[in-house]
């Protein structure tokens, strides 16, 4: 199947020019001639990879790189610009960009970036796909075996805020009639989170308590990354659900709400 690539740049040359290249690289091609066009894509369709502009008219590139990593952690950005500097460099792989590029560069610059981006992005679905697999397996062998779960020592259920109710055992959020459910890794991550509330959870930290394994400083955010965005969408049909786990640049996460209960 062949790799979606999004060209964000304000001058059609560039987009043009690009895109022909990338096409004849045998990759399927989109262009946006600005930071609104470019989210607008988007939302309609899945990205593998975003080649995006830094100076455009409206929205610049790091403002589209922050809601594209919030929204779609596993797309891989490639940030093109003709006025760099250490500075806006620094910003943008903090945002979560996986390359950033100076004007002009060589094609094979941009081609190598654009394929790594890319192999990393494959490496990461494919460690999920793992571990969901070694889930499913696990889980398999204990109803064979006829292994029960231990019967939970604590409360498994809990008022967060607003009426809102989370009910550990069956990974269930519920407020009034809206109700979500969550996978098993989400309802860890949770559990983990809510058992800290008011702490800051290192990302190696949150890894080794949900996933079960040790990561490097570097591989730990971009384990968690997919994970945060997805439990932040779940939470978000709560009245302040999207506050609830707060980001702490560079270091990890914490969880907090008012008036919690059990």
């Amino acid at each position: 199947m062949k790799a979606k690539i999004l060209i964000v740049d304000d001058e059609e040359p560039i987009r043009h020019s690009l895109g022909e290249i990338l096409r004849l690289e045998g990759y399927d091609v989109v262009t946006a001639e600005s930071g609104e066009v470019a989210l607008d894509h988007a939302q309609k369709s899945a990205f593998d990879l975003i080649l995006l502009d830094i100076r455009m008219p409206g929205m610049d590139g790091i403002d589209v790189l922050k809601v594209i990593n919030k929204n779609y952690p596993e797309t891989k950005v490639v940030l093109l610009t003709a006025h760099g500097s250490l500075e806006s460099a620094i910003e943008a792989l903090r945002q979560g960009a996986h390359d950033y590029i100076l004007k002009p560069a060589t094609m094979r610059t941009i081609l190598n970036s654009v394929e790594r981006g890319l192999a990393r992005r494959a490496e990461h679905q494919r460690k999920r796909l793992l571990l969901e697999q070694l889930e499913t397996s696990v889980q398999r062998l204990k109803d064979a075996e006829g292994i029960e779960q231990p019967q939970a020592m604590e409360p498994q259920t809990m008022n967060l805020e607003n009426g809102t109710v989370l009910d550990l055992e069956r990974r269930e959020i519920w407020y009034g009639n809206e109700k979500i459910s969550l996978t098993p890794t989400e309802g860890r991550l949770m559990k983990v989170l809510v058992e800290n509330r008011g702490r800051v959870l290192s990302h190696r930290e949150l890894v080794f308590l949900v996933q079960g394994y040790e990561t490097t400083d570097w591989e730990a955010p971009e384990v968690l990354r997919p994970l945060i965005s997805r439990l932040r969408h779940k939470l978000s049909a709560f009245p302040n659900g999207e506050k609830w786990i707060v980001n702490v640049r560079g270091t990890g996460y914490l969880f907090e709400y008012s008036g919690a209960s059990i």
